[in-house]
């Protein structure tokens, strides 16, 4: 058995700004960001983790250091946000009004569409996240790990893994810094405990 705590990173000056869609884009996190990580620092320090992972990109990175108190984070690129193509740096008004059926793609099959015509399916997401955590089964079973990543990553594996299907990803809701705790057991099957404690 594997417990995984799996945080969204701290907020942006993108997800305060509309919730602008940053994918791959590296932005740091604000003021708030700061807070949010520094404030689940005080939840886990009761919790003895076996080691701590993170997308590459400075804001999930910067949160795990800060909800840990860990200064040598493993980074991995199988965490890193969906590449959103043609939707980077752009609020969903904006990108629907401009080209409304590569969204209405994405809502219908996401596990197959591009995002933003041009990005990565959900399928391939999915695909990059199972070889992650699979391998982190393998490495720490039996242990507790911490896992920062993004929004669109983690809702998409967890939908997965209820076997919901993909085009409902949308109606898990994770908040920033917001702790979710789930286990795998030896075979994979995957058991959620907590949602945005």
């Amino acid at each position: 058995m594997l417990s995984i705590y799996l945080l969204r990173h701290g907020q942006t000056p993108y997800n305060a700004d509309g919730n602008r869609y940053c994918g791959r884009t590296d932005v740091a996190l604000t003021d708030k960001g700061i807070q949010q990580a520094g404030a689940v620092y005080q939840r886990l320090k009761g919790i003895s983790l076996d080691a701590v992972y993170s997308s590459p990109l400075s804001r999930a990175r910067r949160t795990a250091e800060l909800a840990t108190g860990w200064e040598k984070v493993q980074t991995d690129d199988r965490l890193i946000e969906i590449d959103f193509g043609g939707w980077e740096n752009k609020t969903r008004e904006e990108f629907v009004a401009e080209d409304p059926g590569s969204w209405a793609g994405w809502i219908d099959d996401p596990e197959h569409s591009r995002a933003g015509n041009t990005g990565e399916s959900g399928g391939e997401v999915i695909k990059r996240l199972d070889s992650f955590f699979s391998q982190m089964m393998t490495r720490h079973a039996g242990q507790t790990i911490l896992v920062v990543g993004h929004n669109g990553t983690n809702r998409l594996y967890m939908a997965h893994k209820l076997g919901m299907p993909l085009r409902h990803y949308r109606r898990l809701l994770q908040e920033n810094s917001a702790i979710t705790l789930f286990e795998l057991d030896g075979s994979g099957e995957f058991t959620l405990i907590k949602l945005n404690a």
